[in-house]
């Protein structure tokens, strides 16, 4: 065994062991496409060649799986999603509630501002759950994750900005159909993913606060 595999996986190097020698803008809309020439220290030692590599700058953002305790219902939004035209499914996409932050705005208001937006829905208790770069090969996104803790009585319904023509779907499921569509392989993006298996684990103590 070398020393390495006793690392436990501890960071080694930090960004002070990146040179960043030009960033090129390449596009400016609502993202931002960026090529960056850097260097950087190497495990055995020394210097990597300058490498270009091309960032997808975006800015943070938050989803919130929301649950009903009482009922065992989840609250999942259904909207078309562009990257995924070419889905052999469909390109309507179930998904947690989710925004990207404003100036200003830290994650926990994102997520409540968020729900009532996009499901018509107030949160009573919110629980963070990671934070994570779903891609950070190629994008500098970072997204916090939460469950939201909802009463989803009188959640349904279209809901959305009109002016950043929002057009989207609430759907309340029963824990059990969660689950079903989970295995199916219908709840195929990385917010959804991750909060679901962190409910199927969870439910259990969430569910003894009644």
């Amino acid at each position: 065994m070398t020393d390495d595999d006793n690392s436990q996986a501890v960071a080694r190097f930090t960004g002070a062991d990146v040179e960043r020698l030009e960033t090129e803008s390449l596009y400016r809309g609502f993202f931002s496409l960026e090529r960056r020439h850097l260097r950087h220290r190497l495990f055995h030692g020394g210097w990597s060649r300058v490498l270009d590599r091309e960032v997808h700058v975006r800015r943070d953002a938050v989803g919130v799986l929301l649950y009903d305790i009482e009922r065992d219902s989840v609250v999942l939004v259904e909207q078309l999603r562009a990257g995924a035209l070419d889905d052999p499914h469909s390109p309507w996409k179930l998904e947690p509630v989710a925004g990207l932050v404003e100036p200003g705005e830290n994650p926990a208001e994102v997520a409540r501002r968020e729900a009532v937006e996009e499901a018509g829905c107030h949160i009573e208790e919110l629980i963070e759950l990671y934070s994570y770069y779903p891609s950070p090969g190629g994008s500098d996104e970072r997204v916090t994750l939460f469950c939201g803790l909802v009463d989803s009585r009188e959640l349904g319904g279209v809901h959305g900005l009109e002016e950043e023509d929002e057009d989207i779907q609430v759907h309340v499921l029963p824990f059990a159909r969660t689950r079903e569509l989970f295995e199916a392989g219908r709840l195929d993006n990385a917010m959804c993913l991750i909060a679901f298996l962190w409910l199927t684990r969870e439910r259990a103590s969430l569910r003894a606060r009644r």
